[in-house]
């Protein structure tokens, strides 16, 4: 069946389309050919789309799609039906089409779409131009979009930038608290220290007072003995009086030999008042003891300046870490390179960290490592060993410089024991108050 609608072989059906159909004109296409496929008997339709006949129009235009676009570019029959039926469907725009003019207000891509089926004279022109509007219309429209994401953006930015000023303000506020906290915590700090030096003075103004109330306790304790010693010889006499009174009354003496007896029997109680008032202790201190002497088995001190310990000795740092809360930092290279220089610098630490993850489950001390990041080509991958914090210094700071921060971090009073060899970083660390100890002194420990 020959075209016999919208022009013969002279007027569009010689045109050639030559370029590839533009998207939104052949969603066009598949949607007009798909409305009009449900009009078509099974026999009028291509083979090849005979499969689709009972597919709904929505299923049959996502998944016939390329099958119906090219039938209708190749079976002009096929095409020539589907024209037919759009012509029903929309007799306005297919007349528009045949007189040449179509309707300023369609879309086009309707348009366009509707020319490729029909085949006017000019529709290549109607199809491209429509193709050139659909490709104005997208770049207009990511260019809104654009727009639109650029403002977004830049709303976004203008929010973070606020909700970083308020935070930056924020943590300022929070820092100047945290420094004036820090200042009167100093202060506290100051004024406990003060508190402490004079609890101190006043000890000791205690203790000798004390001394002093035990020297005049002694004092009065020896003239009570003295009084008491008195009272027995004066009760002696009396106890002899007392005796020979009752032996004359035995025998008949005279009244004023009965006054003697009660005289002796009110000595008696007084002395017994004396001493319940006196309220004395027994004696525990024997004058003996109050000579100052050497006992057999005491230190003297000649024994004690003996056992002092050198600064070599590495029973010295085994008495610094079993300080309360001891930290020991070592100067990492510094103590490798003084004990086996010999060795890969990746073996030496490997050797240095296993040695001290087991000075550190004896002593129970905290350990911290420190090696300068300056001699390494690339980061370390190192799983540190059970109780040993392992820092490396960052680029442009050397292990010195971390191992003073680190000592500078620590508080007033903690016992901090540095291991280096390096006599600039053993002043700065001492100045810090920490304790400096030779690298040798650590690996004779070590070993």
């Amino acid at each position: 069946m020959a075209e016999t609608t919208g022009g013969g072989p002279g007027d569009g059906a010689a045109e050639v389309l030559d370029r590839p159909l533009p998207d939104g004109v052949r969603r066009r296409v598949v949607q007009i050919v798909s409305d009009g496929f449900g009009g078509l008997t099974v026999a009028e339709l291509p083979a090849q789309l005979r499969q689709y006949a009972r597919f709904a129009p929505n299923r049959r235009a996502k998944f016939a799609g390329n099958a119906m676009a090219s039938a209708l570019e190749t079976d002009a029959l096929f095409r020539q039906r589907i024209g037919e039926k759009l012509r029903e469907a929309q007799p306005e725009l297919a007349g528009a089409l045949d007189s040449g003019s179509p309707p300023p207000a369609a879309d086009p891509l309707d348009v366009a779409a509707a020319a490729y089926v029909l085949r006017p004279a000019g529709w290549v022109k109607l199809v491209a131009a429509a193709g050139e509007e659909a490709q104005r219309a997208d770049a207009e429209r990511a260019d809104e979009e654009s727009r639109a994401e650029l403002e977004r953006l830049r709303e976004q930015l203008a929010h973070a930038r606020e909700q970083t000023r308020t935070e930056t303000e924020g943590l300022r506020v929070e820092l100047e608290a945290a420094r004036k906290e820090a200042e009167s915590l100093h202060r506290k700090l100051r004024a406990a220290l003060s508190d402490v030096k004079r609890g101190e003075a006043a000890l000791r103004k205690v203790q000798g007072e004390i001394e002093a109330v035990r020297a005049e306790g002694q004092a009065h304790v020896s003239a009570a003995e003295s009084e008491t010693r008195r009272l027995k010889a004066r009760l002696g006499e009396a106890e002899a009086a007392l005796e020979a009174t009752r032996r004359a009354a035995r025998e008949g003496r005279s009244v004023g030999d009965m006054r003697v007896r009660l005289l002796l029997d009110t000595v008696l109680d007084a002395a017994q008042g004396l001493r319940r008032e006196l309220a004395l202790p027994p004696v525990s201190v024997r004058p003996a003891e109050t000579v100052d002497a050497v006992e057999p088995g005491r230190m003297t001190p000649k024994d004690i300046a003996a056992r002092a310990l050198s600064e070599n000795d590495p029973a010295i740092l085994d008495q610094l870490l079993a300080l309360p809360q001891a930290h020991l930092v070592v100067d990492g290279y510094n103590v490798t390179k003084t004990g086996y220089p010999q060795m890969p610098l990746e073996k030496q630490r490997l050797r240095l960290l296993g040695q001290l993850s087991q000075l550190a489950a004896q002593t129970g001390a905290e350990v911290t490592c420190v090696f300068d990041g300056a001699e390494l080509a690339a980061p370390v991958l190192l799983a540190p060993p059970r109780g040993v914090r392992v820092l490396f210094s960052k680029p442009g700071v050397t292990a010195d410089e971390l191992i003073r921060q680190l000592v500078r971090a620590e508080p007033p009073g903690r016992p901090v024991i540095v291991a280096s060899t390096d006599r600039e970083v053993a002043d700065g660390v001492a100045r810090a108050g920490a304790r400096p100890v030779a690298s040798a002194v650590l690996l004779k420990r070590l070993s």
